[in-house]
């Protein structure tokens, strides 16, 4: 297991359970240099307690930022290595990255959860890395269902799964694994049953 993988299993446990059907070695690992990146962004309040300073390393990542759409990885930085060269093979956009930082920082200060930058953004991103470009729409509601699931709406992450399977359908079998977290709804959940939950989700193609 890498440095990566073992950062996100810690941070993350729904998407790294999630990555696991991904069978493709070199495919899973671009899902968890994603999903890596995120997990540094989410453990800056952890660090940090004021939010001007955590402004100031969100600031940090949005300046590195230049660096990965460049090509020019920062050397001796695993996450950003790794970030460049994922961005570079997949000709990845930058503005869902942008996005969430900018979230990020929102979220330091007190402002609404960012739904779309936190959750939609970034596994349109998942989806891309594992089956290319036009899918955006397909994993809209996919996105919003796992937003509100995070921050405990489960009733109305619920009464989205319809809109989010119809429109799933258009997925093509590789790249679900990128939306099967957002069958977990209930974040309190024993892996065990979380495993078992996304194991159905994978088999149907259903959040």
């Amino acid at each position: 297991m890498t440095d990566l993988d073992v950062q996100v299993r810690a941070a993350d446990i729904d998407r790294w359970l999630s990555s696991r059907f991904v069978a493709e070695v070199q495919a899973r690992s671009d899902l968890i240099t994603l999903y890596a990146f995120e997990a540094e962004l989410l453990a800056i309040p952890t660090r940090v307690t004021q939010p001007l300073l955590a402004e100031m390393r969100y600031v940090w990542w949005r300046e590195q930022m230049d660096g990965v759409f460049a090509g020019t990885a920062r050397k001796g930085h695993p996450v950003l290595e790794a970030l460049t060269d994922l961005v570079n093979r997949h000709t990845l956009e930058r503005a869902p990255f942008d996005a969430l930082i900018e979230a990020h920082v929102g979220r330091v200060h007190g402002e609404p959860h960012d739904l779309d930058a936190f959750y939609v953004g970034p596994m349109q991103t998942a989806v891309r890395v594992l089956a290319g470009p036009g899918l955006d729409g397909a994993v809209v509601t996919a996105g919003r269902i796992r937003g509100l699931g995070q921050v405990g709406r489960t009733d109305e992450a619920r009464g989205l799964r319809a809109a989010a399977n119809r429109a799933l359908k258009a997925l093509p079998a590789e790249a679900f694994p990128a939306v099967a977290h957002a069958a977990l709804t209930r974040t309190d959940a024993p892996e065990p049953v979380k495993r078992l939950r996304l194991t159905w989700s994978v088999a149907t193609g259903r959040v």
